[in-house]
């Protein structure tokens, strides 16, 4: 049986550096270097026509593009079956709740994602300021998912917050980048602690740090976890199974609370087709009705497509 795949984290890099230029994510950091690789639109769904994933989320790279969301929203436009836009954009800007709506009402966006800049960067006002529950209140109002990526020098204090919020805006999907638990640091967050000197130790199963961690949204139904190429890079240089903590997760918070995504476009140590065969792999220890909803059936209800 061949297995329908919702594709919720693909990255796109332009192959037009002068229509799409790189921008500063934030004032405080400088422009960047372009990428040595592209992820086009046009290749993107060539890659999930190939291999039977019938959705992706474009989720913007912010450390590419900044708040400019425009090459994701002009491909969800060619695309607008198949591509959906989980945009960023400044959430201590009062202008955002009025351009974020406007951006659902016509431009396909499907969600919004809050993120942070720097793991040294230790406030909270990016999540939870006034000008930032604008923000969450807007998307409570439009029904679209708040998707969030933390670094994990900062879960201790993050987490407890984002369980408040959540308890908030109950009715609100809320989807927590690469697991927001240890298997979900970094690249860069572990080429951080290298260049320190400190050893970057990932804990053991069968807990794999999750009940020090995201243990805290067992009874917190709206919060929601996505699993990518993060975890598997983290699992297998740990010698760990992800089908154990595919498993793990399951048992914990139910099986319509996991999502998958590749994180292609940024991610690249595999290509589409190995991303794809893990991510299957990982299943093995699921149920046939698990293994549906993590690949597909959870994303599409989340992002309001039902079994599209």
């Amino acid at each position: 049986m061949t297995l329908r795949l919702f594709d919720t984290h693909a990255h796109l890099i332009a192959d037009d550096w002068d229509a799409y230029p790189a921008q500063a994510f934030t004032a405080d950091l400088p422009v960047p270097d372009r990428p040595d690789y592209t992820m086009t639109a046009d290749h993107l769904i060539t890659l999930m026509d190939r291999h039977s994933v019938r959705r992706a989320c474009l989720v913007q790279r912010g450390h590419v593009y900044g708040y400019d969301n425009s090459y994701i929203i002009n491909s969800a436009h060619r695309y607008p079956e198949r591509l959906h836009p989980v945009v960023i954009l400044d959430t201590q800007d009062p202008d955002t709740p009025t351009r974020y709506h406007r951006m659902v009402r016509d431009d396909h966006v499907a969600g919004f994602r809050m993120a942070n800049s720097r793991p040294w960067l230790l406030d909270t006002a990016w999540l939870s300021s006034p000008a930032a529950m604008d923000v969450w209140r807007i998307c409570a109002d439009l029904g679209t998912p708040v998707t969030l990526i933390f670094f994990m020098n900062q879960l201790p204090y993050l987490l407890p917050l984002l369980k408040m919020l959540a308890q908030e805006f109950a009715d609100l999907p809320i989807i927590l980048d690469h697991g927001a638990m240890p298997f979900g640091m970094t690249q860069y967050e572990v080429a951080l602690a290298e260049e320190a000197g400190r050893a970057v130790t990932m804990p053991a199963p069968p807990d794999f740090g999750i009940d020090t961690t995201i243990a805290i949204f067992e009874d917190v139904p709206n919060v929601h976890f996505k699993i990518t190429e993060i975890n598997m890079e983290r699992l297998i240089k740990a010698d760990r199974l992800p089908q154990h903590l595919l498993r793990r997760m399951v048992d914990s918070f139910g099986p319509d609370r996991l999502i998958w995504g590749s994180d292609i476009g940024q991610s690249m140590l595999w290509d589409y087709a190995e991303k794809v065969s893990m991510a299957q792999q990982a299943t093995q220890w699921l149920t046939e009705a698990e293994t549906a909803r993590f690949l597909h059936d959870n994303a599409a209800r989340l992002y309001g497509f039902g079994d599209a």
